[in-house]
């Protein structure tokens, strides 16, 4: 099993959108372009009502990702245990693939014996700390989050933390919704310098609408200009080896 770059886009949000298309459909279209979308919903003393829930949900399942509900003193926590849980979901998705080619349509890593059970999941661990990892957090900044700003920004450096000990490469890139002059605002565009997290802080601040579904479409946008850009400099990288031989 070759080592690939695992995509996600980290969605923290404490409600459900109110203009723009619908979050789910994006999210969708994201997974299909094989991004991974994981939704944290952010509580205080407050609750997330019932649609809200029910978006948050939604938008996880179709984005392929998990979604997970919890207060802000514990946000933290939540936003290292979600990144890398969906990592290893990611990987053993791509694990019971290659399983049903090579074994058949009804074999799936659950059904293989213990020990061989075992085997594959040591090799689904070592590809969790070796791939390559992309991570675009995508930060609900409406009125309503004004309080949790401070919590989050303090997940955002723990996690820089947590993932700055993997072998892997990780790169990193934070849009915030709604933006002060659009819908959607790119804080810190994609780079492999996890502390470069702190300086986007002072521009976090909250207030406006909460235009989900155009922040998941921009975001999947993102991901593919970085690979465009990736691209190109590898043809750059590559003519200029040719031309030095």
């Amino acid at each position: 099993m070759k080592k690939g770059t695992l995509k996600q886009i980290l969605l923290i949000t404490d409600g459900c959108s109110n203009q723009g298309e619908d979050p789910v459909a994006m999210a969708s279209l994201a997974q299909e372009k094989g991004i991974t979308v994981n939704v944290i919903g952010v509580l205080e003393n407050d609750a997330i009502d019932e649609k809200g829930m029910a978006e948050i949900e939604g938008i996880a399942m179709a984005g392929g990702g998990i979604s997970q509900i919890v207060y802000a003193q514990a946000l933290s926590e939540t936003v290292q245990m979600v990144t890398r849980k969906a990592m290893t979901q990611t990987l053993q998705g791509v694990v019971n693939r290659e399983l049903r080619q090579i074994l058949g349509s009804d074999t799936s890593l659950e059904e293989l014996p213990p020990d061989q059970r075992g085997e594959v999941m040591e090799v689904v661990d070592e590809l969790g700390e070796t791939s390559d990892l992309e991570v675009l957090v995508l930060i609900d900044t409406s009125a309503s989050m004004k309080f949790k700003l401070p919590t989050v920004q303090e997940a955002l450096l723990d996690l820089s933390l947590s993932l700055n000990a993997r072998s892997g490469k990780n790169s990193f890139s934070i849009y915030v919704f709604p933006g002060k002059r659009e819908e959607v605002s790119r804080l810190l565009d994609w780079t492999p310098q996890l502390d470069k997290l702190t300086s986007i802080f002072p521009k976090l601040a909250a207030g406006g609408v909460t235009p989900t579904g155009p922040a998941l479409r921009e975001a999947v946008a993102s991901f593919e200009k970085n690979r465009s850009l990736r691209g190109l400099f590898l043809r750059d990288e590559e003519q200029f080896l040719d031309e030095t031989m």
